[in-house]
């Protein structure tokens, strides 16, 4: 596998691999450069994926962090603050080196659009920085569509055991593509708050989460997550919204509608600063929950948040 160009200071290509073999062979080839190199390595990849790449790299796996993407980057949302950034972060004077496969063949069409803004997004959380990040791609298993934004929202390709330029580069129109308008459930139940409201929908909202199948640690998730969104909605969202929460497909899904715009497309993936004070309500939904899909226009703002009964 050809290397990425010493004078490209961030790097983000994609693999593209039809078969294990070629799978190992490309991983383990960019973990050991990046080990003979100096450079601090991450691993994550769905499971099975991960074991490859463990068998392949042999007593050198001892010195890379290997995390199970399936558990990590369950949601899209959290992988860039707390996989991507956090393993770099740790590193800050060094240039570090990271493969990161958010999508798999798995991943249900609810997820996916989350995913590929992800993907469309790491280019801007992480340009100027001395970072490499290898996104592999299943060819065989993915869809042609998943393949082709591959393409727009990594600089480069690698296939064949060559890498070039792609020539549809263009991250900022995944995530215009995939900003789609977010339609409820009709069988779901609403509430409508303003500021002095605020503990009655979040009593609503553990009510309903509850009836709905939620329990223990996850109906803990789910009120963390609508008191956060809802008080953003009072304080920067027009000052009132409208919860909406159902069950599909074995989620409960909450959904906040509000006046509010995010301008700020890496909003909730931008870890705080350090003495930073605000500005990690919607980072702890990323975290807390499986799926979190966001809409915005200038007409407002939705954000809905998905958690596994």
């Amino acid at each position: 596998m050809s290397s990425v160009a010493v004078e490209e200071v961030f790097a983000h290509p994609a693999l593209f691999y039809s078969s294990e073999h070629e799978y190992v062979r490309e991983t383990v080839s960019f973990v050991r450069e990046g080990l003979a190199a100096g450079e601090p390595v991450a691993v994550a990849v769905p499971g099975p994926n991960l074991e490859l790449i463990r068998a392949g790299l042999g007593t050198d796996a001892g010195d890379v962090r290997l995390l199970d993407m399936t558990e990590a980057g369950r949601n899209p949302g959290r992988i860039i603050p707390r996989v991507l950034r956090g393993f770099a972060d740790a590193h800050p004077e060094r240039r570090v080196r990271i493969i990161g496969e958010p999508i798999w063949a798995g991943r249900s069409a609810v997820e996916y659009p989350a995913c590929a803004q992800h993907e469309a997004l790491i280019n801007a959380a992480f340009t100027g920085r001395a970072v490499t990040i290898l996104c592999p791609y299943d060819e065989a298993g993915l869809d042609a569509d998943v393949l082709a934004d591959a393409r727009v929202t990594h600089p480069t390709v690698i296939a064949g055991g060559s890498e070039d330029v792609s020539e549809s580069y263009d991250w900022r129109s995944v995530v215009e593509r995939y900003n789609e308008a977010l339609v409820p459930a009709p069988d779901a139940a609403a509430f409508a708050y303003g500021a002095q409201e605020l503990p009655d929908v979040r009593h609503f909202a553990a009510g309903e989460a509850a009836r709905l199948g939620l329990a223990g640690q996850r109906l803990q998730d789910a009120e963390l997550a609508v008191a956060e969104l809802t008080t953003n909605s009072v304080v920067h969202g027009g000052g009132a919204g409208t919860l909406r929460i159902w069950a599909e497909a074995g989620q409960v899904v909450c959904e906040v509608r509000d006046g509010g715009r995010l301008i700020d497309p890496l909003a909730g993936r931008r870890p705080p600063e350090r003495g930073q004070i605000g500005g990690r309500g919607l980072m702890l939904v990323h975290y807390v929950a499986d799926l979190v899909r966001v809409h915005t226009s200038d007409e407002g703002m939705t954000i809905r948040f998905y958690l596994g009964m």
